[in-house]
């Protein structure tokens, strides 16, 4: 007996070391792997491998199912992100010193793993820390990372990881070149130069226009002046009924505002502008009297006009409102 007890004594460190041995040639065996490719392509035997332990490395599994028939738009969506991640950070880190092993397992390849975790929906992404060495932590049930905000990037998973690894290296993301952008972005730019270069002489003398810019002006300010942006804020109804089988186009109330109201007002608005501007500039250049003096009468007409209905307006919108203009009460 004393023997035996002896013996078996004898044999715990060597069962120790040889666990420890097996545990890095473990770690070693698959990252040799996922420097050829990464992430790991997994089954239900390679996934109960990977993530058995003892594991004195980390495993960040993702688990999703791709065909189409699954219906899986977020999964073929984050796959990319995904293999850009792995692929990155296994060729950031060749030898190894982040302990950290990449694999996906899809649902036609693990079936039993599915079943085994309870798994209904995909993609799932879970972290594996390690059960001793160095970096063990206490808890060995994998962190699942959130993917209720719809499709991640590589950058947001690889920050999420980066948090659990403390102390071990963090190799960045590195996103490849789009040739297909610099091509498309130098053309655009090469193109609007010689554009411009060819038309400039045309396109300048326009540019450089007064009166454009100020009939740009003017009309900026009308739509906003009559609550162009608080109808596209605020979603109103472009008209409403009135309560009588009729259609009420101005709303009560300074805090209300119909779609139709807005074009109205901008209308009225506008053509005061132009009333106003063409009895300053245009009726002093007319050089015969009589046609000036009809003109002044038109003009003049037009603005008491529009300003008794702008007033008629007014009163809709603010019942208490005491001042009036004929011919609109």
């Amino acid at each position: 007996m004393h023997f035996l007890k002896g013996l078996v004594l004898s044999l715990l460190p060597v069962a120790a070391i040889a666990a420890k041995k097996s545990a890095v040639d473990k770690f070693q065996l698959f990252h040799t792997k996922a420097l050829s490719s990464s992430p790991l392509k997994l089954d239900d035997s390679i996934y109960g491998q990977l993530t058995s332990a003892p594991r004195d490395y980390s495993v960040a599994v993702l688990l999703t199912a791709l065909e189409s028939r699954f219906g899986c738009q977020l999964c073929r969506e984050f796959q990319p992100e995904w293999d850009l991640l792995s692929k990155s950070w296994t060729k950031g880190d060749k030898k190894g010193e982040s302990r950290l092993v990449y694999g996906t397992l899809d649902f036609t390849d693990g079936k039993n793993t599915f079943q085994s975790l309870g798994l209904q929906t995909a993609p799932v992404l879970l972290l594996f820390q390690p059960t001793h060495g160095p970096h063990a932590v206490a808890d060995s049930a994998p962190l699942r990372y959130d993917f209720t905000n719809g499709p991640q990037s590589a950058e947001q998973v690889h920050a999420w990881v980066a948090r659990h690894l403390d102390g071990r290296p963090h190799p960045e993301v590195h996103r490849p070149i789009n040739w297909v952008r610099v091509i498309a972005f130098t053309t655009t730019i090469l193109a609007s130069v010689t554009f411009l270069s060819v038309a400039g002489p045309y396109l300048l003398p326009i540019i450089q226009n007064r009166n454009l810019w100020a009939g740009i002006s003017l009309i900026a300010i009308l739509l906003f002046t009559s609550g162009h942006m608080f109808n596209h804020i605020r979603k109103v109804p472009y008209v409403a009924g009135d309560g009588r089988g009729g259609i009420s186009y101005f709303a009560g109330g300074f805090s209300n505002q119909y779609g139709l109201e807005t074009q109205i007002v901008a209308a009225m608005y506008g053509l005061l502008s132009f009333a106003t501007i063409s009895l300053a500039l245009k009726v002093p250049r007319i050089s015969d009297p009589r046609t000036q003096q009809l003109a002044v009468i038109i003009w003049g007409g037009v603005i008491f006009l529009m300003y008794s209905f702008l007033l008629s307006v007014f009163r809709i919108k603010n019942g208490g409102y005491p001042f009036w203009l004929p011919p609109f009460s």
